[in-house]
């Protein structure tokens, strides 16, 4: 318990959940970006 009220109080902690929160998003935002990208490009390759 004193663990989580450290990671939500101390200014250390709030800089983790931050980057912790932002590595997510990111690795999220790079997987779809790159899905999207390979299925255009099985589309292109397809059609010629």
């Amino acid at each position: 318990m004193d663990a989580i009220r450290e990671l939500f109080t101390t200014d250390i902690g709030l800089l983790s959940v931050f980057t912790i929160v932002f590595a997510t998003a990111f690795v999220i935002y790079v997987y779809n970006f790159a899905k999207k990208h390979m299925e255009e490009d099985a589309k292109n390759a397809a059609k010629k």
